[in-house]
């Protein structure tokens, strides 16, 4: 995450320096964009860095792993605001065309595309593990046997890779649209492809606010995984009065269950029912006798 903070750094001032030399609003529009996105890449690199800091810190009942989602929900919102910026620029290019030094604006896109999908790589390729965020000192191994995919999302490191594709979408579109006008004089393809370009990320932006948005609010994770918890407790004639399941990491799912029972267990049995699956990392389990 550093690294491609650093990258996003180097590129947006070389983009800004190369705008302001050779005229170029487009380069300098794309410039102060990934400006933004630096911010966004920087918090979730603190993200990370405080979730390991106080990953023992007994305040956080259930770990750091949602400052994970927070920092994933914050840059979702930089992103969209993002993406507004960009399409009122291609309104008003719409409108107002403006003049293009397309030789160097080009070449300066191709570079920017480059950076952008470098840092896509370092991202797709990191190793931010799950137990970044205090969960496996109490829960070991034996919860990773089988990660559930649906539930082992890092909403922080998506929304830092959903920025560098925002940012390599619109290197793409500034390409085509510079290659468009200089060699068809379709000046119109400029403020198109911003456009364009602002409705893909404002897309990608709406999905990761509702996934880190679900995942801060306790909604349940997945219905499923409620089907499967209740399918195992009441093999035996138990009924399960009240269920309450939430995500509080990466991979990690927590439960409160309630259990009625002509002939209650002990809480360890049922726990053991559950030990099958595996986003379960914090298990709560109290047993009533029916009158």
């Amino acid at each position: 995450m550093r690294v491609v903070v650093a990258l996003t750094l180097v590129m947006m001032v070389a983009e800004i320096v190369a705008g302001s030399i050779f005229g170029s609003m487009a380069l300098l529009a794309d410039g102060w964009h990934m400006a933004t996105h630096a911010g966004a890449l920087s918090i979730s690199a603190l993200a990370y860095a405080y979730a390991r800091r106080r990953a023992d810190d007994p305040r956080f009942a259930f770990g750091t792993g949602k400052v994970g989602d927070l920092a994933g929900f914050t840059s979702a919102v930089l992103l969209a605001v993002v993406a507004c910026a960009i399409g009122w620029e291609g309104v008003v290019r719409w409108f107002e065309p403006r003049a293009i030094h397309f030789d160097e604006a080009i070449w300066v896109a191709v570079l920017g595309l480059f950076v952008n999908l470098a840092s896509a790589w370092l991202l797709d390729h990191g190793d931010a593990g799950e137990g970044e965020h205090g969960h496996e000192r109490e829960h070991g191994p034996e919860h990773e046997r089988e990660p559930a995919r649906e539930h082992g999302h890092d909403h922080n490191l998506r929304s830092a890779y959903l920025h560098v594709l925002a940012d390599a979408l619109t290197s793409v579109f500034a390409i085509v649209a510079l290659v468009a006008g200089k060699y068809l004089e379709w000046a119109w393809m400029d403020p198109l492809c911003g456009i364009v370009g602002a409705v893909v990320i404002l897309r990608w932006s709406w999905g990761l606010v509702r996934a880190t948005g679900a995942v801060l609010v306790d909604a349940t994770p997945d219905p499923a995984l409620v089907a499967a918890i209740r399918e195992r407790v009441e093999r035996e004639g138990d009924v399960l009065c009240d269920l309450h399941v939430w995500r509080v990491g990466p991979g990690h799912v927590a439960a409160i269950v309630s259990i009625a029972s002509d002939t209650p267990r002990e809480p360890s049995e049922y726990k053991r029912r559950l030990t099958e699956l595996a986003p379960l990392a914090h298990v709560t389990v109290e047993v009533h006798r029916r009158r």
